[in-house]
């Protein structure tokens, strides 16, 4: 093919178009954007329900302080009664049965006392596990709005881009007619048409090409396009 050197690199940015239309209408792609975004959402979820979990641990041991209070105040009154008719009471059989209760009464409100100092260190720590989760959702919920904004950002550059059948129209029109129609034939062929050569490899085949291979594609002259002799593609040596 004889083309130009100025026109090898269009003739590159158009099998490159092509081949990037080619694979976009066979395939299911979802942005960077988007992907983040989902990220955001799952972890934002996973977070809000560890904060509910922390928020429902603490519920439990306010409930739990509530009911040892309540019992206290009972056993408090209870022992108040007691001690008040112990001193009224002159029948020894009740006397005893008043003085134990009474004891039993003073017992159990060491013990819940013990329980209620016991509940306080714990909801202290149940507290700071909740206010830290909820923290952290809305840190969360941050990333989240920001990934969004990604998104929307995103889509509207997409829609402002460039449609793909234009630009390759565009570089086709800057392409002599007889250069267009061998590309088109080869491209037909294999499926690539051009392809950058690295000095080593093919960029269609990718194949490492025989030291005579690429001593043939090094003294092609300039205004001349050298030809894969792997798979045909025509090689652009210099995109400079």
């Amino acid at each position: 093919m004889k083309l130009e050197q100025p026109l090898q690199k269009v003739l590159l940015d158009l099998s490159t178009a092509l081949r990037a239309q080619a694979a976009g209408g066979n395939a299911k792609t979802t942005s960077p954007e988007q992907d983040a975004l989902d990220v955001a959402v799952s972890e934002q979820t996973r977070l809000r329900d560890a904060a509910s979990a922390a928020q429902m641990a603490v519920d439990d041991m306010e409930n739990e302080i509530l009911r040892i209070q309540s019992d206290e105040r009972k056993l408090r009154r209870r022992k108040k009664d007691g001690q008040d008719a112990l001193g009224a009471e002159t029948d020894e059989n009740r006397r005893r049965d008043l003085s134990h209760d009474v004891y039993t009464a003073k017992s159990r409100i060491a013990d819940l006392m013990s329980e209620l100092q016991e509940a306080h260190n714990e909801i202290h720590a149940l507290r700071n596990n909740r206010d830290l989760a909820q923290s952290r959702v809305k840190d969360a919920e941050r990333k989240v709005a920001e990934a969004r904004e990604a998104v929307a950002e995103a889509e509207a550059k997409s829609q402002e881009a460039e449609d793909p059948a234009v630009v390759i129209a565009a570089l086709e029109e800057q392409l002599p007619d007889a250069a267009l129609a061998e590309f088109r034939a080869q491209r037909l062929e294999n499926g690539v048409g051009a392809a950058l050569f690295n000095g080593r490899s093919c960029g269609g085949c990718a194949m490492v090409l025989s030291a005579s291979g690429i001593a043939e594609i090094r003294n092609t002259p300039k205004g001349e396009v050298p030809q894969c002799p792997e798979c045909g593609s025509y090689l652009i040596t210099d995109i400079s």
